[in-house]
């Protein structure tokens, strides 16, 4: 009888891991900036040759794409900080992957990288991108590659920049957009996303920001509700996992703006990749230390590849638009291909040491593929979400889940601690240079978010020439004043589904 009942104990003791067959309770998710596969991770082949990556036999560019006298560029493993940005907008990115404006190719020759690069008329560009780092260079992700799962079939979820991207990662579309749409800023980007489901079905999420919450160009999350969702990463985030209070579903955000004191730790080019492993390495370890760690899965990947080579082709076959929306003129985009790979890591006491995560095998459907949606989609299995899936997008989408299913017990044997990273930028951050391309973009949203009284053809230029410096006093400042006025708005029992909204 004693032995039954010791039985029945362990029993309930591995089903308290599990919501729905799942042993997670907490997801957390980390995307960082403009980095392709190859560039970050594809020289990790030489550590474990099922990683699908590049080895001695390293693939190549020519300068001319049509012409096959012209110098070839060999892509290397002496990838170091680069500045400037390397090209990475919708027409940049097609002439990465196909060479030319034709893009009927299937499969994509991914035969443009050197090309564009090449065109941009900077000695050092078309090297920059024709370049990886060697795995020592990132020794963070050399531990958490070795120690938990990497994806080498994961894909940016539209051949386009920052903004599109990041949309997919909680809502599954872009809502056609295949870049930074200011009519949209204005009023918020208004497709429905996994934090409104996961607030229907009762499941807490946070988001813990930085410099400003980039999840704030999705309209509903400006609602008076979810004031309270919104923390500062650097005190809070910590605090909320030694005490084992971290919610389900926790969106990390890094600094985006590159000081002296606070350097950026984005990845985003022209910023050092050494501050990025510093904060993967202090999430893990925060999140290692927490009493909810044997519940907990973090995955880590890249909005898009930001122009640097990777030669898996971009899959253009068998891809759903995710809502039927056509981008806009020019190009008139139909969202029936995906992005460039980008790196993903996923890790959790429940994963397998040294896990290669291949495609989906085919499922849900014949085509799918790992990419963005593959976020909601699989958060919707663990927490068995009952609303349909966001779009077709993520009803298409790959789902990881059964990677948290190869084991009975969590691992005892996780690292505490992971190695400290090599510096790769030699000099301080540039305060006084001119902001980049998307830290307009969130200056522009910090405007917005402010009340700032500016037409939609002036909010345009908005920021272009300010200094990182003022750009980051900016949007810190229009950040507290909307919060403030949300905390405000709920003291006076404003409805929790109205806007937040600052009158300037």
């Amino acid at each position: 009888m004693l032995k039954i009942i010791f039985l029945f104990f362990l029993v309930l003791t591995q089903c308290h891991y599990c919501i729905n067959g799942s042993p997670v309770r907490t997801v957390v998710v980390l995307v960082m900036e403009n980095r392709s596969f190859d560039h970050m991770l594809g020289w990790f082949k030489q550590l474990n040759p099922e990683i699908d990556g590049v080895d001695v036999s390293a693939k190549s560019n020519l300068i001319n794409a049509t012409d096959p006298n012209s110098r070839r560029v060999v892509f290397g493993d002496q990838a170091h900080y680069v500045d400037p940005d390397p090209g990475h907008s919708f027409q940049a990115i097609r002439e990465q992957v196909f060479g030319s404006d034709d893009t009927s190719a299937i499969p994509p020759p991914m035969n443009g990288f050197a090309q564009q690069a090449f065109s941009m008329e900077d000695p050092d560009m078309t090297q920059n991108v024709m370049n990886g780092f060697q795995p020592d260079k990132v020794a963070v992700y050399k531990s958490l590659v070795s120690e938990f799962a990497v994806f080498d079939r994961w894909f940016a979820s539209v051949p386009a920049s920052t903004q599109p991207n990041r949309l997919y990662v909680h809502s599954g579309t872009s809502h056609g957009a295949t870049s930074h749409i200011i009519s949209m800023l204005l009023k918020g980007y208004p497709q429905r996303t996994i934090f409104d489901d996961l607030d229907d079905a009762g499941v807490s999420f946070k988001i813990y920001f930085q410099n400003i919450p980039a999840t704030l160009f999705y309209r509903s999350l400006r609602k008076v509700k979810y004031i309270f969702k919104f923390r500062p990463y650097g005190w809070f985030f910590k605090s909320d996992a030694k005490k084992g209070k971290l919610p389900g579903y926790v969106v990390l955000e890094q600094r985006y703006m590159d000081s002296k004191a606070n350097p950026a730790n984005d990845d985003h080019p022209s910023h050092d990749v050494y501050q990025g492993q510093l904060l993967v390495k202090e999430v893990y370890e925060t999140l290692r230390a927490s009493p909810q760690w044997n519940e907990t899965l973090l995955l880590i990947t890249y909005d898009e590849h930001g122009g640097f080579y990777d030669h898996v082709p971009t899959p253009n076959v068998g891809v759903p638009s995710p809502d039927g929306i056509v981008g806009s003129e020019p190009f008139f985009f139909k969202f029936d291909r995906l992005g460039v790979r980008v790196p993903t890591i996923a890790i959790s006491p429940w994963i397998q040491k040294g896990t290669v995560v291949h495609g989906p095998n085919g499922s849900p459907f014949p085509t799918s593929e790992y990419e963005h949606s593959s976020i909601p989609a699989t958060v919707r299995k663990i927490f068995n979400l009952p609303s349909p899936p966001l779009t077709k997008r993520e009803e298409w989408a790959g789902t990881f889940e059964g990677i948290l299913g190869k084991l009975t017990h969590p691992r005892t044997d996780c690292p505490e601690q992971l190695p400290y990273p090599e510096k790769i930028r030699e000099s301080e951050a540039n305060e006084d240079a001119k902001v980049s391309q998307f830290q307009q973009e969130l200056i522009q949203l910090a405007a917005v978010l402010k009340g700032e009284d500016i037409l939609g053809s002036k909010l345009d230029n908005f920021g272009k020439n300010m200094t990182v410096r003022e750009g980051k006093e900016f949007m810190e400042s229009a950040v507290k004043i909307f919060f403030e006025a949300g905390l405000a708005a709920r003291d006076m029992g404003i409805g929790g589904d109205e806007f937040v909204k600052v009158r300037s």
